[in-house]
C-alpha cells in the first residue's frame, strides 16, 4: 500500500482523523483537507474548505502536481444542525446541504478526471444511518445524508466504466466532537411541547455512548483499500439490521418505529 495517495476532508477530527491514522498505518500517504491544521506524524495538511470550488480544485491540483495521482478520496468533512423543521432558517438548512453534499460534490468533481487519466480510483463518503432511519428534529441533516447516497449510487454507474468506484458508508451512533458541535435550536419548543430539547438530548445521549471513532475509521480505512465495496456500506451489525429493516419495512412503520425513540 506504500504507493496509495489519499486526500481525506475533515481529517483535523473525529471520524476523519482516525481513518487518517488507519491508513497512515497501512503505508499511505495521506493529505488532510481541512480548515483546521491539528499537527499528526505524517499527515499532510491543506488548509481547505471545501464549500469554496475553487479552493478545493487547486488544493487537489497541488497535491496531483506533488504526487501525479490521487488514488483515494475520502469525504468526512460534515456538520449537523438540529430543531424543528418549520423553525430552522432557510440559512442553516442551506449551509447543512453546502457543507454535507455540495463539499462534497466539489471534492468528488475535482478528483474524478485525474482518476480517470489513471485508470481509476476509490471514492468514499461518510453518510450515517439516518440517510435511512430520518431522524425528527434532524430533518436537514437526515435529508443530506440521504442525498449523499442517491448521488453515490448513481455516480458510482456514471464511473464504473473508467476504473473509480464511489461508495457511501453509514455509521450509527459516534462518540465524537460531532456532538459538541451540533448546531442547536430549540425555537417553537414550547409549541412542540418540549419534545424538541428531549429528542435532541435522548439522541446525543445515544451518540456519547456509541461506537469509538477509532473503530469507525479502521473500517473506512479498509473499505477504501479493497477492490471490492458496496456502494452502500454500514459499520457495526446492529446498524446494518437496521439498515435493511427501514429499506425492507414499510415506511410507515420504520417512522413509527423512530418516532417512539426520538418523537415523544
Amino acid at each position: 500500500m506504500e504507493n496509495k495517495v489519499a486526500i481525506i476532508t475533515g481529517a483535523s477530527s473525529g471520524i476523519g482523523r482516525e481513518t487518517a491514522k488507519a491508513l497512515l498505518k497501512k503505508g499511505v500517504k495521506v493529505y488532510d483537507f481541512s480548515r483546521r491544521d491539528i499537527p499528526l506524524e505524517n499527515l499532510l495538511h491543506f488548509k481547505t474548505d471545501v464549500t469554496d470550488e475553487e479552493a478545493v480544485a487547486s488544493s487537489v491540483r497541488k497535491v496531483y502536481e506533488a504526487e501525479g495521482k490521487v488514488d483515494i478520496l475520502i469525504n468526512c468533512a460534515g456538520f449537523g444542525i438540529s430543531g424543528a423543521a418549520e423553525f430552522t432558517s432557510l440559512e442553516d438548512a442551506k449551509k447543512q446541504f453546502d457543507v454535507n453534499f455540495f463539499g462534497m460534490v466539489n471534492m468528488n468533481k475535482a478528483v474524478i478526471p485525474l482518476m480517470r487519466k489513471n485508470g481509476g480510483g476509490r471514492i468514499i463518503t461518510v453518510s450515517s444511518v439516518a440517510a435511512v432511519a430520518h431522524i425528527p428534529y434532524q430533518s436537514f441533516y437526515s435529508a443530506s445524508k440521504a442525498a449523499i447516497e442517491s448521488y453515490t449510487c448513481a455516480l458510482d454507474n456514471e464511473v464504473k466504466p473508467f476504473g473509480i468506484r464511489v461508495t457511501a458508508i453509514q455509521p450509527g451512533d459516534i462518540c465524537t466532537e460531532f456532538t459538541q458541535a451540533r448546531k442547536k435550536t430549540a425555537d417553537g419548543d414550547d409549541v412542540y411541547g418540549g419534545r424538541i430539547s428531549r429528542s435532541v438530548s435522548s439522541m446525543e445521549k445515544d451518540e456519547q455512548k456509541g461506537m469509538s471513532p477509532e473503530v469507525a475509521g479502521s473500517y473506512i480505512a479498509e473499505a477504501a483499500l479493497k477492490k471490492r465495496v458496496k456502494p452502500i456500506s454500514t459499520i457495526g451489525a446492529g446498524y446494518k439490521i437496521l439498515s435493511v429493516m427501514c429499506k425492507t419495512f414499510p415506511c410507515s412503520f420504520r417512522n413509527w418505529v423512530v418516532g417512539q425513540l426520538y418523537s415523544k
